[in-house]
């Protein structure tokens, strides 16, 4: 049973893309196409930021994008040094919070801890910012991207929790992406199901999508990474057959098998 999945293959010195290998252990035929392309900027001022951790509270991150853009910065000998050397140990005692698994592996590569990696959605990580922070202390150092929704930073806001933002890269759709989607579409047809993994991917992929479908589109079960998504996709009047209860490969697979009806991998 073929899967579209709609998002970034993971780094490829890190093996195979675990979404794949999860549905694949699953009986799922999965293709994954890429739907995005990341210009990292003002990686000067971010680095110039984490140079001071004595000014802010902690770290917050919401996408693997921003810790990219962090081991960007790292790779210039001189700031590799400066980290390695003291500011990692620096910013150790304060907490970094996440959303989700792949951002928090991400954290723990550039040797901080992780906290709040089972939130899953930046509302869930709101309210456990909020149980952990006190208000009207140092802000929060918030490296993100240039379409992030404001949805923790209103709810920090509210709580008087301080959060220092700073843009560091901006989202744009993959080159490659509808050459790409009318390769899979001729090739292997109409999927059993499509993934989208972030609002961005309903707003690049769901016009072409719906082209090359044509009269069959009904035949295909729509997907959600998580709520945020399924929001994009039925704002687009799409029906979400499936979102994963959390954004692992695991709680994927486990809503895929449910809306298929398949039998438990």
């Amino acid at each position: 049973m073929k899967v579209l999945l709609l998002k970034d293959p993971k780094d490829k010195d890190s093996g195979p893309d675990p979404y794949v290998k999860e549905l694949g252990l699953c009986g799922f035929e999965a293709t994954l196409i890429p739907v995005l392309s990341f210009e990292f900027i003002s990686l000067e001022s971010l680095f110039e930021k984490l140079s001071h951790p004595e000014c802010y509270r902690g770290l917050v991150f919401t996408s693997p994008r921003a810790l990219e853009a962090i081991k960007i910065c790292l790779k210039e000998n001189n700031k590799n040094e400066a980290w390695s050397k003291s500011l990692k140990e620096r910013w150790n005692p304060k907490p970094a919070y996440v959303v989700g698994k792949a951002t928090a592996s991400l954290v723990e590569e550039i040797g901080l801890m992780p906290q709040g990696e089972k939130a899953g959605n930046a509302e869930k990580l709101a309210e456990y910012i909020c149980s952990r922070e006190k208000p009207d202390s140092s802000a929060l150092l918030f490296p993100c991207g240039a379409l992030k929704r404001e949805v923790l930073p209103t709810a920090l806001r509210e709580k008087g929790i301080a959060l220092e933002s700073l843009t560091v890269y901006q989202t744009t759709q993959h080159t490659d992406l509808q050459e790409s989607l009318s390769s899979y579409f001729s090739q292997q047809g109409i999927p059993a199901s499509v993934v989208f993994f972030s609002p961005s991917g309903v707003k690049f992929c769901l016009q072409h999508i719906q082209k090359l479908s044509g009269e069959l589109i009904n035949q295909i079960k729509f997907a959600a990474i998580g709520p945020t998504t399924a929001e994009a996709l039925g704002a687009a009047g799409v029906p979400v057959s499936c979102t994963a209860q959390s954004p692992t490969p695991q709680d994927l697979a486990a809503g895929l098998q449910q809306a298929l009806h398949l039998q438990n991998c």
